[in-house]
């Protein structure tokens, strides 16, 4: 009987070391293992265990962006889907949509969001972000200023913060890779 009650003790504390899988980790890995990435868009675990935690990074292959390599972080918090995952980009960039603080304006990650979506629409909107800036709806205003008012001027002012140049005494990220 003492063996029994021994058993069962050591398969209680066995349970209670694994980690509960919670509902926000099912679904991300449902939306990883359902993702379909461009050669332009990869994904990178830190940790392959934590899959709420990830980066991602775009490296355009078209636009005024090209050349560029842009690393966002993606936290997932316990409520997703029902709130959309944190990204910020980590690199300080000339865009729009992105301030200096890596905060990305982007409406499905604030109030478009639905639970419907996945990470692959967030993933394709943040693409989209280096094809098509959004001046209208802005975070660096200077820069929506700049594309609003002289898009070339905006592009060479694009060109010069990939190779982590100054603009108004603002000093951008080498994100060149090309």
């Amino acid at each position: 009987m003492i063996q029994i009650w021994n058993m069962k003790k050591k398969d209680s504390a066995a349970a209670k070391k694994k980690p509960k899988i919670g509902a926000a980790q099912i679904r991300v890995q449902k939306d990883l293992t359902e993702l379909d990435l461009p050669s332009t868009m990869k994904t990178v675990f830190a940790d392959p265990a934590d899959l709420l935690n990830f980066s991602l990074v775009i490296t355009p292959d078209e636009g005024m962006y090209v050349g560029g390599a842009f690393n966002f972080s993606f936290t997932i918090g316990p409520n997703y889907p029902h709130e959309p995952p944190k990204v910020k980009c980590t690199q300080k960039i000339y865009h729009p949509n992105v301030d200096l603080e890596g905060n990305v304006c982007l409406n499905i990650l604030r109030e478009d969001w639905k639970p419907v979506l996945n990470l692959n629409s967030v993933m394709v909107g943040l693409q989209y972000l280096f094809l098509e800036p959004n001046a209208e709806d802005p975070l660096n205003k200077e820069a929506a200023e700049d594309l609003r008012k002289n898009r070339e001027y905006f592009i060479s002012n694009v060109k010069s913060s990939l190779r982590g140049g100054a603009i108004r005494g603002v000093t951008y990220d080498r994100v060149q890779v090309k």
